[in-house]
C-alpha cells in the first residue's frame, strides 16, 4: 500500500488535507504522458500558447474565494490579506508580453549564400518543486513562462500546501491547456530523487532549503539536467542617515514580519546609521506592537501561526541564543497571549545583536528581526556581505548615486532602494552564494525555460 502525504494545519494541528503518494510507475507513466503532449503543444504558435496561458491564469483569479481560507487552513496567512493573484496576474502578464521578443531568434545573416541564426527551443519537460510560503507565487513564476515556452511541467507543491499544485493544474485544464500538458504529481523524496537520477526531466526548478537543494543536486549529478535552485536568504536592510525614517521603518518591518516573516526575500536583519538608530528602534517597536496574533480565519488578526510547529520551534531557539548571549528583546510577550509554544509565534525584535548570533547569520524565516547600529558605509558593507547567502538587500537612502554605487559591492541577486520584499518581473529572480544558481522572470527567465539551438545553412554548394 502506498504512503499518505498528510498536510497539518498550523491553525489547530489537525490533518487538513491527504494525498496519496504516487508510485514511480505511475510517476513515470503521468511524465511520458507529459512529454507527448509537450511535442504536440511546441508546434503550437506562440501566441495561441500565450492566450491559453493567460485564461489558465485567469480561471485561477476565479477560485480566489476558496483558495483564500485554503490557504490559511495550509499555512497560516491570515485572510484578511487575501490570496495571492494581484502577484499571480503581473507575473504571467509580464512574461507573456515579453513572450515574443524573449524568444525570437538571434538573426546574424539572411543572404544568397547563408542563413545563420540562434533559436530558442523548449527543454521538454520542466519539473517544478514548489514551496509553501508563498505557494501560488513561487510556482507561476516557472509554470507560466515555462508552458509559453513550449515546455511541459510536471509539479510536485510541499506537504504543507498539498492543494496548490492539483488547484493550479485544474484551472489550467479548465481553461483549456491540453490534456495531460501541466501535470500535479504527489511524490515522496525517495520516488523523486530515483526520477531524477533516472533523467526524467529534462529542466528542474527547486524552491527551498539549502539542504534540498543540495540533494537535488546530488541527485542530479552527471545527468547533466538543467537547474534553477533558490535557496536561502538572510536579507538586510540599512538605513543611511538621509533615509526617510517613517517609510523605512514601516516598509522593513513589514518586510520582517508579513506571512509571519516566512518570506524568501523577508528581512531578517537591519543595520541603522546611529544618527537615526534610537528613533528607527523606537518607531519600530511601536508599530509591532500594533500587530495581533491570532487565528488566520478571523478577519481582525494580522499575523497567524507559523506554517509549522517546527518551524516556530527553530525561531524561538535563535532568539533564545541570542538572548543568552546578551541581547535584548523589546517586544513584551504580555502583548501577544495567544503565543501558545507552539505554531502561534509572537513578533520579537532584538537589539545589542551581533553577528556571533545565529539569529544574524542564519535563516530565520518567522517574525523576529534584528536591529543593530552602524557608523557608516562601510561598516554596513562589511556586516551585509557576513552572510552566507545573497538574495536582496535593502538600501534606504536619497541618493541613487551613492545606493548604486553601494549595491555594487554587496553580494546578492537584487539591490532594492526605498523598497524591500518584492519581485519584479521585468528583472531577473536570482541569488548568490548558498542562495542557490539560475534566474527566474524577465527575458533571463525564458533563456533558461529553453536551450539554445544554432542554425548555419549554406545555400550554395561551390
Amino acid at each position: 500500500m502506498s504512503s499518505v502525504l498528510k498536510c497539518i494545519s498550523p491553525i489547530d494541528g489537525s490533518v487538513y488535507a491527504e494525498r496519496p503518494v504516487a508510485t514511480a510507475d505511475l510517476a513515470r507513466e503521468a511524465i511520458a504522458k507529459a512529454r507527448t503532449a509537450g511535442k504536440l503543444w511546441a508546434k503550437r504558435p506562440l501566441s495561441e500558447r500565450v492566450d491559453l496561458v493567460l485564461k489558465g491564469v485567469a480561471r485561477l483569479g476565479e477560485m480566489t474565494t476558496e483558495v483564500v481560507p485554503e490557504l490559511a487552513h495550509m499555512m497560516g496567512r491570515p485572510t484578511r490579506y487575501g490570496g495571492e493573484f494581484g502577484g499571480v496576474n503581473e507575473r504571467a502578464s509580464h512574461m507573456a508580453k515579453i513572450a515574443e521578443s524573449a524568444l525570437a531568434p538571434m538573426v546574424y545573416e539572411t543572404s544568397d549564400s547563408f542563413e545563420r541564426r540562434i533559436e530558442r527551443e523548449p527543454h521538454g519537460v520542466v519539473f517544478i518543486i514548489a514551496p509553501w510560503n508563498y505557494p501560488y507565487l513561487t510556482a507561476i513564476n516557472t509554470v507560466a513562462p515555462a508552458l509559453i515556452a513550449g515546455n511541459a511541467v510536471v509539479i510536485k507543491h510541499a506537504t504543507q500546501t498539498l492543494l496548490v499544485g492539483e488547484r493550479m493544474v485544474r484551472a489550467f485544464t479548465e481553461a483549456g491547456l491540453p490534456e495531460d500538458l501541466f501535470t500535479n504529481l504527489f511524490l515522496d523524496h525517495a520516488t523523486t530523487e530515483a526520477l531524477i537520477k533516472d533523467r526524467a526531466f529534462n529542466f528542474i526548478n527547486f524552491t527551498g532549503s539549502v539542504g534540498g537543494g543540495a540533494a537535488i543536486e546530488r541527485a542530479a549529478a552527471g545527468t547533466f539536467t538543467g537547474l534553477g535552485l533558490e535557496l536561502g536568504g538572510k536579507d538586510p536592510g540599512y538605513v543611511m542617515e538621509d533615509a526617510d525614517l517613517d517609510a523605512a521603518v514601516a516598509t522593513l518591518l513589514d518586510a520582517a514580519m508579513f506571512n509571519s516573516g516566512q518570506c524568501c526575500c523577508g528581512i531578517e536583519r537591519i543595520y541603522v546609521v546611529d544618527s537615526l538608530y534610537d528613533a528607527f528602534v523606537e518607531k519600530a517597536v511601536a508599530l509591532v506592537q500594533g500587530y495581533k496574533l491570532g487565528n488566520p480565519l478571523d478577519p481582525e488578526t494580522t499575523l497567524g501561526p507559523m506554517a509549522n510547529v517546527r518551524f516556530a520551534k527553530e525561531v524561538r531557539a535563535q532568539t533564545a541564543e541570542a538572548l543568552a548571549q546578551g541581547a535584548k528583546a523589546l517586544i513584551d510577550p504580555a502583548l501577544f497571549p495567544e503565543d501558545d509554544g507552539g505554531a502561534y509565534l509572537m513578533p520579537q525584535i532584538l537589539v545589542d545583536v551581533t553577528h556571533e548570533m545565529r539569529v544574524m547569520r542564519d535563516e530565520s524565516f518567522g517574525p523576529v528581526v534584528g536591529i543593530m547600529r552602524v557608523s557608516g558605509d562601510e561598516e554596513a558593507l562589511a556586516l551585509m556581505n557576513d552572510c552566507a547567502y545573497g538574495l536582496t538587500a535593502s538600501l534606504w537612502t536619497k541618493d541613487a548615486t551613492r545606493a548604486a554605487a553601494l549595491g555594487a559591492q554587496i553580494e546578492t541577486g537584487t539591490v532594492f532602494m526605498n523598497r524591500a520584499d518584492y519581485l519584479d518581473p521585468a528583472l531577473c529572480w536570482t541569488g548568490c552564494k548558498d542562495t542557490g544558481r539560475g534566474g527566474g522572470l524577465s527575458e533571463i527567465g525564458y533563456h533558461n525555460l529553453t536551450r539554445p539551438k544554432s542554425y548555419h545553412l549554406k545555400k550554395v554548394t561551390k
